[in-house]
């Protein structure tokens, strides 16, 4: 009786562990991925400045644009 349940608890430690590895790859991978996320949108807001920042230069305050 005390062998089984040594035995089950054995089973169960090593099951949760092989969860925890999995799991631990899982929050690695989605890091990763949640940094390369934030590095294409600190670039996409550089980009839209910086196209603002031209179309403002191009143009006066008053300027209407020549759609107009």
């Amino acid at each position: 009786m005390l062998e089984e349940r040594l035995e089950n608890i054995e089973t169960k430690i090593t099951f949760q562990e092989d969860l925890i590895e999995e799991l631990n790859k899982t929050v690695y991978q989605q890091q990763r991925k949640l940094e390369r996320l934030e590095a294409i949108c600190a670039s996409l807001v550089r980009h839209i400045e910086s196209m603002e920042q031209a179309k403002n230069e191009g143009m006066s305050a008053n300027e209407r644009p020549p759609h107009y």
